[in-house]
């Protein structure tokens, strides 16, 4: 049950990815998701927001902040497509995010098991549990379909 979940929710994700490659951006996207219901979603938007912080996670994590008027969001499970920078990392934490599901993980910036893993800090005082790998071929494929259009 939890498995096809977090396929579903996944699949989101990756709908929002592909509105972030349609806005020639990087194409991320990000859902957060409530007692199994979407609460907010994001994409990749710095290029468009001239914002370096406008990553999927970080607009999902904004616009759920904004909608409950509260920066803490207990109880829920932020689903994106490319592991965690470790300033989305930062921001996860921060929110007190409860778990973090991610589809590809980044060997160059990944924060949460690839370059190193913020989540796995003891003295940080909010643990969030990490699940990687999830639908990864298919988050990886948007990834590289992106990137062979542009070379």
């Amino acid at each position: 049950m939890k498995a096809e979940l977090d396929r579903q929710f996944m699949q989101q994700a990756l709908n929002q990815a592909r509105l972030g490659a349609a806005a020639d951006e990087v194409p991320v996207g990000a859902v957060l998701v409530r007692d199994g219901h979407i609460i907010s979603t994001g994409f990749n938007q710095p290029i468009t927001n001239s914002d370096p912080s406008a990553h999927a996670e970080m607009m999902a994590l904004r616009a759920a902040a904004q909608s409950e008027s509260n920066y803490r969001l207990p109880g829920t499970t932020l689903y994106v497509t490319l592991e965690p920078c470790t300033m989305c990392a930062g921001a996860m934490l921060h929110a007190r995010v409860e778990r973090v599901v991610f589809g590809a993980t980044d060997p160059k910036t990944g924060a949460a098991g690839s370059v190193l893993n913020v989540f796995s800090e003891k003295q940080i005082n909010h643990q969030t549990q990490v699940e990687g790998g999830i639908m990864s071929d298919e988050c990886g494929q948007v990834l590289r379909d992106f990137f062979k259009e542009r070379r």
